[in-house]
């Protein structure tokens, strides 16, 4: 195991406490901004490949402050690549940039002859991604169903509705509510978690029953698509 403890060539010696606490928390820090991400986003562009490329972007770029360690010529050639990578290549996933980046400045560790943080850094990084694929981090079902409905009876009357689905809910968020000029109704938009997902068809049978909802349509939240 020396060559992996003395197996830096650069022109500074590697302290390899340093390094291995330096990527450690640079994972923490990501993890916990990646819960307050999960914990305070709000619409429907919400994405969990954004969410585990919050955890392990720092970790990359902490192993690049690693590799450059002050060398100016190291910096340059940096840039290069990743200009190349920005203007010859269109990344559509979050994650896939950061599994170029990640191969990226493993490449200029082993140019850079620096085989200790090139190995520590691609196991780590290694690690946290399988990490995140193993326990699907950042997946999100804070409910069970997806409604929309129009309502075509007046906004005052809404507490009928809104008694019914609670009776099958644990939780009731009305996601959005838009209401016209034109008609004494609104179009409304649920998240429920239901009680008993597998009672959801007793709830639609009862909002098609009940007089003033209009052009209902659900969804299961597994259906919702969540990159």
């Amino acid at each position: 195991m020396d060559w992996l403890i003395t197996g830096e060539r650069a022109a500074a010696p590697l302290n390899t406490h340093a390094m291995l606490l330096g990527l450690l928390l640079a994972f923490l820090a990501g993890q916990l901004l990646a819960w307050i991400y999960m914990l305070t986003h709000t619409g429907l562009s919400y994405s969990r490949s954004f969410v585990n490329s919050l955890i392990i972007i720092p970790v990359i770029v902490a192993l690049v402050m690693l590799v450059l360690s002050n060398n100016l010529v190291t910096a340059f050639g940096l840039m290069a690549v990743f200009a190349i990578v920005r203007f010859r290549n269109i990344l559509r996933d979050t994650m896939d940039t950061t599994y170029v980046l990640t191969v990226i400045v493993v490449g200029m560790a082993c140019g850079t002859q620096k085989f200790s943080s090139a190995v520590v850094g691609t196991l780590i990084a290694a690690a946290i991604l399988i990490y995140l694929w193993y326990t699907s981090f950042g997946s999100r079902n804070r409910y069970d169903l997806i409604l929309n409905l129009h309502w075509s009876r007046p906004v005052s009357e809404l507490p009928e509705l809104s008694r019914l689905l609670q009776r099958h809910a644990l939780k009731l968020h009305c996601a959005s509510q838009r209401s016209n000029d034109d008609s004494p109704g609104a179009d409304l938009s649920y998240r429920i978690l239901l009680r008993d997902p597998n009672r959801a068809h007793d709830l639609l049978a009862e909002l098609k029953r009940l007089n003033g909802v209009a052009h209902l349509m659900s969804m299961k939240a597994e259906d919702e698509s969540e990159v």
